[in-house]
């Protein structure tokens, strides 16, 4: 499997559906307090952005506008940042 489709996949089979989860959690406690702290709002705001970055990514592979390489370092860097996460 390239580097590009072991991106794709995991940017579709986990990091966006983590980023989802994770704006649903915000907006849940949100919707509790009936409030949004800066903070709040400001991690809303982070993790929008982190997942339409994810889509263009992804597009862009379908487009077959990424190369190996970039695609390689891209999903050494997602798998670190999923990895420190856990930690």
């Amino acid at each position: 499997m390239s580097h590009t489709e072991k991106l794709k996949n995991f940017l579709e089979l986990e990091i966006i559906p983590d980023l989802e989860a994770a704006i649903d959690e915000l907006f849940e406690s949100i919707d509790k307090t009936k409030n949004a702290t800066k903070e709040q709002k400001e991690d809303l705001e982070e993790m929008r952005e982190m997942r339409t970055e994810c889509f263009s990514i992804v597009e862009e592979i379908k487009r077959d506008e990424m190369d190996e390489e970039e695609a390689e370092e891209l999903l050494e860097e997602l798998m670190d940042m999923k990895t420190d996460d856990k930690v």
